[in-house]
């Protein structure tokens, strides 16, 4: 072979080790959902909240009116029951490693001590129709969703970190997920009969500005939201049986397919955060895949 063909093809294999991988090359290992635990939740599974310890969290294990506890090992048992005629929804963690509880059946949101176990009410609002879902600032102060299924409407409130409640939107669809932007600029709350999303601008108090619409989907509903560290937005979309990755612009990137059809909520754990957890209402269980 002679000089100028040996240096086509160095060339050609140079060019072929440097070339940059795209979206088509991730390893299939990745965005493929399997099963994480038995089923062994109620099918108001929800939640999920990773505590610090790698342990994940959701509501109504086995009974109504329940927490369980999810070892990084798929492994559940129960974690504690919550005082009569209450039922857990969305959990969210404190600064100070508190469980943050929204208490639909009772218009509270509880809080418990993880060492003590022992539950106490933060904040309790007659007018709630239903405390759904929670978000929090890295100021502790929180946000919650509200509801009312019966006439497709929904309220928006706040919770200050001594307990009050503030009504930030009234008559708005029916207000479910919501998650606050991992640099707290923002507060993402969607409808999920009317299919919209929508993004508030915030300030360090917890006031909401410049209501925008971020994303809207022709079917399918949608449930609870978590954000990445870079700022994506993860959507369980209810009766569509997928989460879909959204970027911080309003695009969508990803849709990830998964076993059942109706995701609840996720969470991030495992290994260095990479694990993304979902609660399913038709099946009783969480499922799981990884992202990079």
């Amino acid at each position: 072979m002679n000089k100028f063909l040996l240096l086509l093809l160095s060339s050609v294999l140079l060019f072929s080790c440097s070339k940059k991988k795209s979206d088509n090359d991730t390893p299939a290992a990745l965005y493929t959902a399997s099963d994480f635990t038995d089923s062994v939740f109620t099918g108001g599974i929800e939640g999920p909240a990773c505590y610090s310890d790698g342990n994940i969290y959701a509501v109504n294990f086995k009974k109504e009116g329940t927490i369980g506890l999810v070892q990084p090992d798929g492994k559940c048992k129960l974690f504690l029951e919550l005082p009569a005629g209450s039922t857990g929804n969305g959990i969210r963690f404190d600064s100070k490693g508190n469980m943050l509880i929204a208490d639909y059946s009772a218009h509270n949101v509880l809080k418990v001590d993880m060492k003590t176990k022992q539950v106490s009410v933060y904040a309790h609002e007659a007018l709630m129709s239903q405390p759904n879902d929670l978000t929090i600032m890295k100021n502790d102060i929180v946000f919650c969703s509200d509801p009312n299924w019966s006439n497709n409407t929904g309220k928006l409130w706040r919770v200050n970190t001594n307990g009050t409640t503030t009504l930030l939107m009234d008559s708005m669809g029916t207000t479910n997920g919501i998650e606050v932007s991992p640099d707290n600029k923002f507060l993402y709350v969607n409808e999920s009969v009317q299919r919209n999303v929508w993004r508030f601008t915030l300030n360090n108090n917890g006031d909401i500005l410049n209501k925008e619409l971020f994303i809207n989907f022709k079917d399918g509903g949608m449930d609870g939201m978590k954000c990445d560290p870079s700022g994506n937005l993860y959507i369980a979309r209810y009766d569509k049986g997928s989460i879909v990755k959204i970027s911080p612009e309003g695009f969508l990137l990803k849709e990830i397919k998964l076993k059942g059809q109706k995701p609840t909520n996720l969470t991030f754990g495992g290994k260095d955060m990479k694990t993304i957890f979902v609660t399913m209402q038709d099946r009783g269980l969480f499922e799981k895949f990884e992202i990079e």
